[in-house]
């Protein structure tokens, strides 16, 4: 049985679909290495959150989320629109990850897995900040169901994802095969992009894929050079100052396998 998706249908989806976004996951069920399992619909990760519809409002509701953590940066938050606080009162916590977006001419090289993972590092080097904030608002009591994300839900969202379950005591293969799931998600994302800029169809068609394609290589050689340059994920987390925000979430999150 794949460690991704679970073929007992008693249990949760994985994948939640919504109207407004396409890349909403559950990180439950996935185990650790010391003999638990995040618990399922307490963690998610998404792309971005400003196109909700009210059915997608209703949704979130059910599942009672509590905390938004928006890592986007301040441009696209302000261009495109923020979580719908109005609409689902939520506890909204803003951590840009990165100040600026890939430059055009960036983009070739955003196919090249390492390329992307050297990006990935720098996220975790320059944006240490904005994920030890992101650890210490989802340690915060109260704050769970909780979701954080990006505009696709795959780069930054990524990385986040993957400290935390690194942190948390999950195996590398798994992070790697949960950052893998976000491929079949940039295909749905690609023809949206599509259909809302008609008329620049062409340049989306020549740009989005170099950003928008998922290479478990990427997500491979980061989490090697995580290791190589801190030693162990604790040293890690205590280089960000989070040791005692793992700690807590991991009384949160994490249930008997």
């Amino acid at each position: 049985m794949c460690a991704l998706e679970a073929t007992d249908s008693s249990l949760p989806t994985r994948t939640l679909t919504f109207d407004g976004c396409v890349n909403f996951r559950d990180l439950g069920g996935y185990r650790t290495t010391d003999g638990f399992q995040i618990g399922w619909r307490r963690l998610f990760r998404a792309d971005g959150l400003n196109k909700l519809t009210p059915e997608d409002d209703r949704r979130l509701i059910e599942l009672g989320v509590a905390t938004v953590i928006d890592l986007r940066t301040v441009d696209e938050a302000t261009q495109r629109g923020r979580f719908p606080v109005d609409r689902v009162p939520v506890r909204y916590v803003d951590l840009p990850l990165t100040d600026v977006l890939p430059a055009t001419e960036e983009l070739p090289s955003w196919r090249e897995a390492s390329y992307v993972a050297s990006r990935y590092s720098e996220m975790v080097s320059k944006g240490a900040p904005a994920l030890t904030g992101a650890f210490e608002a989802l340690a915060v009591s109260d704050s769970l169901p909780a979701v954080f994300h990006c505009s696709a839900g795959k780069d930054r969202t990524g990385v986040l994802s993957a400290l935390i379950l690194a942190f948390l005591g999950v195996p590398d293969e798994i992070i790697v095969e949960d950052y893998s799931l976000s491929a079949a998600a940039m295909e749905r994302l690609l023809d949206r992009l599509k259909a809302e800029y008609p008329d620049s169809v062409a340049e989306v068609e020549r740009y989005a894929p170099a950003i928008l394609q998922v290479l478990p290589g990427t997500m491979e050689e980061f989490l090697a050079a995580m290791r190589a340059e801190y030693g162990t994920y604790e040293s890690l987390a205590g280089h960000l100052g989070v040791a005692g925000a793992v700690d807590r979430l991991r009384s949160t999150v994490l249930v008997e396998a």
